[in-house]
């Protein structure tokens, strides 16, 4: 006899609305479209569709609910559904992008992407979502506010060095783009101070920053960016699952006689490889263990500093995330790190073999 195993709902969020679509799947897994609904991205409107998915429930089995990880704007209705008590899951686009074309589906806008995710939730398991901790969101948007001041920074001092080398300058504009930049400056040097209060408001929080920070050439604004986008940790299981959110997994390209060039993915978090890239040159320069000698073995084998420097770079980021776990001091003469799962995946993810671009 067919029965009913899971409703599954897909949710395509934008800024102003989002769309939804409700299916169940059952036994024999035939998938059944029941409704779909728009929905204005309001408070008001979570609360319509709250409602929504109550008269669409006809039994009593699991719900999941089914978003794409659109920027931050699939975060409030998330978080209100967290709070209802639903099974909430968020993937990212690429993995949504993958499957709806394994599907065929040749279309694309927002009512397709809804029953796309919703069949995604109903064929599939996902990890479900949890929230940030305030504490972490409000360290994540002063990181993330410190990196873009730095980027208007960068901006501004190119057009200055192309108005300084031009064969014609008007002294107005040039007065304007030196007040601007003093000032971008002057926001950075706060954000800064914001961030390290920050850190010290919680004990706990800086002592693990402190042993971190003793790797000379990572400072508090690398481990702030790091525990912020990745809510102090709490999102990952294991070593493996950090390092394909960071974009730090190997992409291999080689079928029969082809091999083509193994890379990382860069699919993952850009904040914390951007954060990362100027330390890894820092502790290459001071000699740091064992990241300085990692560098040269990659260096000798492939004749590519690049290749070295990010090998190094997703070394330093399993170090932060192990002595944060384990909440140890750096120790510069050791080689691994003590832990159980976490020194076996650091000597595996290491390893010179996997070591690329």
């Amino acid at each position: 006899m067919v029965k009913l195993m899971k409703y599954a709902v897909g949710i395509d969020v934008s800024k102003d609305k989002f769309d939804v679509c409700f299916c169940e799947i059952d036994t024999v897994q035939q998938i059944n479209i029941k409704s779909s609904q728009r929905f204005s991205n309001t408070d008001k409107k979570f609360k319509e569709f709250d409602l929504w998915l109550g008269k669409n429930q006809k039994e009593k089995i699991p719900l999941i609910l089914t978003m794409e990880a659109t920027g931050v704007y699939y975060e409030k209705i998330a978080l209100y559904l967290y709070k209802k008590g639903y099974s909430v899951s968020v993937v990212l686009p690429t993995k949504a992008k993958k499957y709806m074309q394994a599907l065929g589906l040749k279309s694309k806008n927002d009512k397709i992407d809804a029953k796309g995710l919703a069949r995604m939730a109903a064929e599939q398991r996902h990890d479900l979502w949890q929230p940030m901790g305030d504490y972490f969101y409000k360290l994540r948007q002063l990181t993330r506010h410190h990196e873009q001041l730095q980027q208007s920074k960068t901006h501004f001092a190119n057009q200055m060095h192309a108005l300084d080398h031009g064969s014609f300058q008007v002294k107005e504009v040039v007065s304007h783009q030196r007040k601007m930049i003093s000032l971008i400056e002057k926001q950075i040097v706060e954000t800064l101070k914001f961030i390290k209060e920050h850190i010290n408001s919680s004990e706990e929080v800086k002592q693990k920053v402190d042993n971190i920070c003793l790797v000379k050439g990572i400072g508090l604004l690398t481990v702030a960016t790091i525990i912020g986008e990745t809510n102090g940790f709490e999102m990952f299981k294991n070593i493996r699952q950090l390092v394909s959110y960071s974009g730090y997994d190997v992409v291999e390209n080689q079928s029969g006689k082809h091999f083509g060039k193994t890379k990382i993915s860069k699919k993952g978090n850009a904040h914390i490889r951007r954060i990362l890239h100027m330390p890894s040159f820092t502790v290459v320069r001071y000699d740091q263990k064992p990241f300085a000698d990692l560098f040269e073995r990659v260096y000798e084998r492939t004749n590519i500093k690049m290749k070295g420097y990010v090998a190094v770079q997703r070394k330093m980021l399993i170090y932060i995330y192990t002595l944060w776990k384990n909440n140890q001091p750096y120790q510069p003469q050791e080689n691994n790190i003590s832990g159980n799962d976490e020194s076996k995946s650091l000597f595996l993810l290491v390893s010179e073999g996997n070591i690329i671009d």
